[in-house]
């Protein structure tokens, strides 16, 4: 294998894999239920090609898009390579011409002006399409057959927004996708489109609004009535990137927002509330109505999470010191000023999973990784350097909290969730588990969870027959839904 800097972003868990293969009738330890039946897909990102620089990072990684498909209780699983301009560019160069992490100004000059995403972070599933995602570009469209690249999408010409996020919201009971792209315009503008696609998947709406300032807003949230956009203060700038700098810098002592505006409305309704300073969240669980309130559930943390970005803003504190947990934030709409509650609900974690029902509703339960401390030391891995080992489910109405705790040395991707149509029963979590089995050996599994009793572990067991390198995010599509849409 080619050589690959010694970093956090390239050992353990991050060590680049670069295979694309697939298997049929994986061996199952347990029974998977009848009920799961369609696919896990999971977003993979994993170098071709070593990098130009050093202090490259794990979210430059090229896009992998991987499948479990499950019926019958058999597995067969598959991943490729999405073949982005920037992915097709550098197969065919043979090495990396694409420089840092979303810094144009540090590639190779023959790739000037060329697409730099990378399709990395969600698989998204919408209007009988599967689109692989990054928030720096559009998304590409992938056959959920045969994983084959299809093409980037721009709804045949109707989205002007250059940026797709990785975290639309999808109303399930209008069958409406929710999203938006930031810089929306080119690099370090304050320009967000706000968009509406219908279930078929046509774009119906898109409108303009200007932020604060240029943040990375990775996550938003939709009510039955409103959209909410969160912005924190970690922040681009252009004479930063022109000189070779970082794309994001934390700022904190800068105060965040969110601003809220009705969902089918116009971007002059929006209302923006300030917030705490220096404050930042990546993953929003939901968002909901209640009593004449917005409540926002989110991953709250006292500042970024990510080390390249704290540091870049002069912010030099170490991973284990980051204070935060599950926060609601409740907004009055009735009255006037900039002001809104703030209250824990639970403990700190992050990659928050809820029902697809309950997406901008009240909701009873949600699920999201967290760290536990008598899971022995964190395996490397992961954007932040630092793998989950534990699962927790909450339920924020009464606070009770539930655990899948992992043995020390293993750690935990994000969950999808399946629903059942049995009454009464919240139905699956599926999940790839990692286990450390040497210095630089590690094993994985899928594992099959009951969605409403966690602390019994998996009733089924998956064991992956080569090393899987970590996902970001993953979307299980129905079997139902992808014979719909073929």
């Amino acid at each position: 294998m080619p050589s690959y800097p010694q970093t956090i972003h390239f050992i353990g868990l991050n060590r680049p894999v670069g295979i694309e293969w697939s298997a049929r009738n994986l061996d199952v330890i347990g029974t998977i239920p009848a009920e799961i039946d369609g696919a896990f897909f999971r977003a993979v990102p994993d170098p071709a090609h070593p990098p130009m620089f050093d202090d490259d990072i794990v979210l430059s990684g090229d896009g992998m898009v991987a499948k479990f498909a499950i019926h019958d209780g058999k597995v067969d699983y598959a991943i490729r390579y999405v073949e982005t301009e920037r992915y097709r560019l550098e197969k065919e160069a043979r090495h990396a011409l694409f420089g840092q992490y979303r810094n144009p100004f540090t590639d190779d000059p023959s790739v000037a002006g060329r697409d730099r995403t990378v399709a990395n972070t969600t698989p998204v599933w919408h209007g009988g399409r599967l689109l692989m995602t990054k928030e720096d570009g559009l998304g590409y469209q992938v056959d959920p057959d045969t994983l084959e690249t299809l093409g980037r999408w721009d709804y045949y010409g109707a989205l002007k927004s250059r940026t797709f996020t990785a975290h639309p919201r999808v109303d399930p009971e209008t069958g409406e996708m929710f999203f938006f792209g930031y810089e929306a315009d080119g690099l370090c503008s304050t320009k967000i489109s706000y968009a509406i696609a219908d279930r078929d998947g046509k774009l119906i709406s898109e409108q303009w609004f200007d932020q604060p300032y240029c943040s990375t807003i990775h996550d938003f949230a939709i009510t039955q009535n409103y959209a909410i956009f969160p912005i924190f203060p970690t922040i681009a700038d252009l004479d930063r990137l022109k000189a070779g700098g970082a794309h994001w810098a934390h700022q904190q002592d800068l105060e965040s927002w969110v601003g809220i505006m009705p969902r089918y409305g116009k971007v002059e309704e929006m209302r923006w509330f300030k917030g705490r300073k220096g404050v930042s969240a990546f993953h929003l669980v939901n968002a909901f109505e209640e009593d004449g309130f917005v409540h926002l559930d989110l991953c709250l943390s006292d500042t970024n999470a990510f080390g390249f970005m704290r540091e870049a803003g002069g912010i030099q504190r170490d991973q284990r010191e980051i204070q935060g947990g599950l926060t609601r934030w409740t907004f009055d709409l009735s009255k006037e000023g900039e002001t809104f509650e703030e209250r824990l609900v639970g403990p700190p974690g992050d990659m928050p999973r809820l029902r697809d029902a309950d997406q901008g509703r009240p909701y009873r339960a949600a699920w999201y990784l967290s760290m536990n401390p008598q899971g022995g030391p964190p395996l490397p891995g992961g954007p932040v350097g630092f793998a989950f080992n534990a699962l927790l489910r909450i339920e924020p109405g009464n606070g009770r909290i539930d655990m899948m705790g992992l043995e020390p040395g293993m750690a935990i991707s994000e969950p999808v969730h399946v629903p059942s149509a049995q009454d009464g029963h919240d139905g699956w979590l599926l999940m790839v588990v990692d286990r450390q089995a040497g210095e630089a050996d590690f094993k994985s599994e899928l594992w099959v969870v009951e969605a409403g009793a966690i602390a019994a572990g998996p009733i089924a067991r998956v064991p992956m027959p080569l090393p899987m390198r970590a996902q970001v995010h993953g979307a299980w599509v129905s079997a139902q839904q992808l014979a719909d849409a073929a």
